[in-house]
């Protein structure tokens, strides 16, 4: 059976594993007699995987956190950062940026997204990119408040602050974290679907700077110091990581099963 080119970005096939821990996992999950065993372990790797991650990473963010306080080395990097964004204001663009910044927020974001997950469904015919952003999404938010719980790190002083507050823990900055993995995912989602290399760049580009503007938002606005946004970025990144493993897992024991002549 061909593969798909769905199954491919340019010219990368999904189902092709390079690395060693790659044709391992690969392997590992084509080699379950059981149809429903084998996309089944694909999900279970996800769960395990992704539980790890947010464990390891978040206790990892909260030790650095600590060292870094510890040693009053914040006042070299978050300070001066928040002091030059405050020498950036004014209050049309703190209006623009407040505005902004809650496309990213429980509300915001939530709207975006589904509306434009509901297009890309509706478009393709297809609920994979409903799944694939809900599992994306549900990390992104058991992140977000295990870093919260775990650290409780205090916000920058509401002086330096632009209205309306927040109550909530600082690290990490819940605004940054699912931005990232809602635009990351987003961004893998339709690159699948995108043959052009400049329309790849720009889908790319895209992530990118709603990521990176929706994290330096926080920032200009007094409701996170760098380093909380710092770490939502590879936070983030990393749980991008664990989703677009287990979906190519799926992908690759799809096609082992349509191939082998196995209901997939």
């Amino acid at each position: 059976m061909a593969a798909s080119p769905e199954d491919h970005i340019g010219d990368r096939d999904l189902a092709t594993w390079h690395s060693r821990f790659g044709r391992w996992l690969a392997q590992s999950a084509v080699g379950q007699r059981s149809p429903w065993v084998a996309a089944n372990w694909v999900i279970l790797l996800t769960l395990i995987v992704g539980a790890m991650t947010t464990v390891l990473l978040t206790a990892a963010g909260a030790e650095v956190y600590d060292a870094v306080m510890e040693q009053d080395e914040v006042a070299t990097l978050d300070r001066p950062v928040l002091n030059a964004m405050l020498g950036l204001r004014s209050p049309g663009l703190d209006t623009a940026v407040t505005w902004f910044t809650h496309l990213g927020g429980d509300v915001g974001m939530p709207i975006l997204t589904g509306l434009t997950v509901l297009a890309l469904c509706l478009w393709w015919r297809s609920w994979s990119p409903a799944a694939l952003v809900l599992v994306a999404a549900a990390g992104s938010l058991l992140m977000t408040v295990a870093g919260k719980q775990l650290v409780g790190r205090a916000r920058p002083p509401r002086i330096d602050a632009v209205p309306p507050f927040e109550s909530s823990a600082s690290f990490p900055s819940g605004h940054t974290l699912n931005s990232t993995v809602i635009a990351a995912v987003l961004a893998y989602i339709i690159l699948r679907r995108v043959r052009h290399v400049w329309s790849r760049a720009c889908v790319v580009l895209g992530a990118l700077a709603w990521a990176v503007a929706m994290g330096l938002s926080r920032v200009y606005l007094g409701h996170h110091w760098l380093t909380d946004v710092m770490a939502a970025w590879a936070l983030g990144l990393a749980w991008v990581a664990v989703v677009v493993t287990a979906h190519r897992l799926y992908l690759t024991v799809h096609r082992a099963r349509a191939t082998s002549g196995t209901p997939p």
